[in-house]
């Protein structure tokens, strides 16, 4: 069972987030509200994939993108926004909220998890 990282401000969508994931058969290992959190939480927890929301809180979830970058973990931005942050790669793929389950799966498959 793959591990997956969650970074999501909305508790409501998280809820939902860890709902779809656990029913597509991964675990959540992690799931943090904020910026800070999830930089610990992206350092010293086990994960295989993260998923992003893009605004946590008025603050860009960049700085996360990065540290996963660094660390070779894979992620997806997840927004209502309809594109990734600024200053991220253009290669980087997005979930637009709101999402289905359907697109969830596709996301997670293509980061080959």
């Amino acid at each position: 069972m793959k591990d997956i990282f969650v970074v999501e401000d909305d508790a409501l969508i998280a809820m939902l987030l860890e709902e779809m994931l656990e029913d597509l058969g991964y675990r959540v290992s992690a799931s943090v509200p904020d910026l800070e959190q999830a930089l610990d939480a992206a350092r010293n927890k086990e994960f295989d994939a993260a998923i992003l929301d893009v605004s946590l809180a008025g603050k860009s979830s960049l700085p996360v993108a990065k540290l996963l970058e660094a660390l070779g973990k894979p992620y997806v931005f997840a927004t209502g926004y309809g594109s990734a942050p600024e200053g991220s790669s253009s290669s980087q793929p997005v979930l637009r909220k709101p999402f289905q389950l359907s697109d969830l799966e596709k996301a997670l498959k293509g980061m080959q998890v």
